[in-house]
């Protein structure tokens, strides 16, 4: 009886749990959507802050400073002497001006008397529309034609082959001329050659303006000198009056320091096919970290490099803005605008 009453109690309690499930279902939870990220298109590099152009100073001879007429930090001119040195081999400007014109007095003498010899000398008929060259290679093709045809008579009596040996002389004959006419060609070519050189030495070391483009031709004739090749600061100067100074060492700094570029030093490979030259760029400096200098992609390097096994590709950006605290090896952040 109590089994009874117990199986309809429970019954009646699943009957009123499973109604009450379908007037009450469970809600769905609700997706909360993921945003979006959008990748940073600004790519980011570090360099180093350089002048716009610099260049170090060797010497071209050995010898003792004689003269030190600047000091580090001092600004020159293209063309100022920065030190002198005392030499058997070396020559000041004054002394190269001098042997570079009676170098060129030399070679006019040396064309007009190689000319001479070419213009006076006998040119045969059968070289005739040949140039000196030509009419060597037209010979000695003849001279072994004529040798080969002799060849069968060489060891024979004298009477045999008579004919083929008069055509090898004759070739003989014309090719020693063709060579004759062909050094003396020469010797017209090499005169003016020099002729051109000593010229060019001449106007080089007799230019006020002092250019750069003929800096290097000076240093080498004047070479008791150093000179700067273009305005500029002395930033570094390893000479001292009195001192023993080697030829093809290093000795002076000189820097341009009216503008500044910034060379990256860790641009990959990745990045580096996003960028253009004239690209806009953000520079800031470490030690100045509160201002943004504006400038543009210069150059961008075709040759790589490796950074921490990264291969990576030098960027250099000439900067629009300068400023005054702004010194040569500051480490630079660049930012390469879209």
């Amino acid at each position: 009886m109590k089994t009874t009453k117990f199986l309809i109690a429970f019954v009646i309690l699943s009957v009123v749990l499973t109604a009450c499930g379908q007037l009450a279902p469970t809600a769905a939870p609700t997706e909360t959507p993921i945003p979006t990220v959008l990748a940073d298109p600004t790519i980011i590099s570090e360099g180093r802050l350089e002048p716009i152009r610099y260049t170090e100073l060797a010497l071209n001879a050995s010898g003792l400073v004689s003269e030190v007429l600047v000091a580090e930090g001092e600004a020159v001119e293209a063309g100022q002497v920065i030190a002198r040195l005392e030499s058997p081999e070396a020559k000041t400007l004054e002394s190269a001006q001098a042997d570079a014109s009676t170098n060129l007095t030399a070679a006019y003498q040396a064309v007009r008397d190689a000319q001479y010899k070419l213009d006076n000398f006998d040119v045969p008929n059968d070289f005739k529309g040949m140039t000196p060259s030509q009419a060597v290679e037209s010979t000695l093709k003849k001279l072994n034609e004529a040798r080969a045809d002799y060849e069968p008579y060489k060891y024979l009596a004298p009477n045999n082959g008579r004919e083929q040996r008069r055509k090898l002389d004759d070739a003989w004959s014309k090719y020693r001329k063709a060579i004759q006419w062909m050094e003396l060609q020469t010797s017209v070519d090499n005169a003016q050659s020099q002729l051109t050189q000593a010229q060019k030495d001449y106007d080089i070391l007799n230019n006020p303006s002092f250019t750069e483009d003929t800096a290097g031709v000076r240093a080498a004739l004047a070479n008791a000198e150093v000179r700067a090749p273009f305005p500029g600061v002395i930033t570094s100067l390893k000479l001292k009056v009195g001192e023993f100074a080697s030829a093809g060492q290093p000795v002076v700094t000189i820097a341009d320091l009216t503008g500044w570029v910034v060379k990256t030093t860790d641009l990959t490979e990745i990045d580096v096919v996003s960028l253009k030259e004239g690209q806009p760029v953000t520079v800031t400096l470490d030690a100045l970290p509160g201002q943004e200098l504006k400038g543009n992609i210069l150059s961008i390097s075709q040759n790589y490099g490796q950074n921490q096994g990264d291969i990576v590709y030098e960027v250099t950006v000439l900067l629009t803005d300068k400023n005054p605290a702004m010194r040569w090896g500051m480490t630079a952040t660049v930012k390469f605008e879209k």
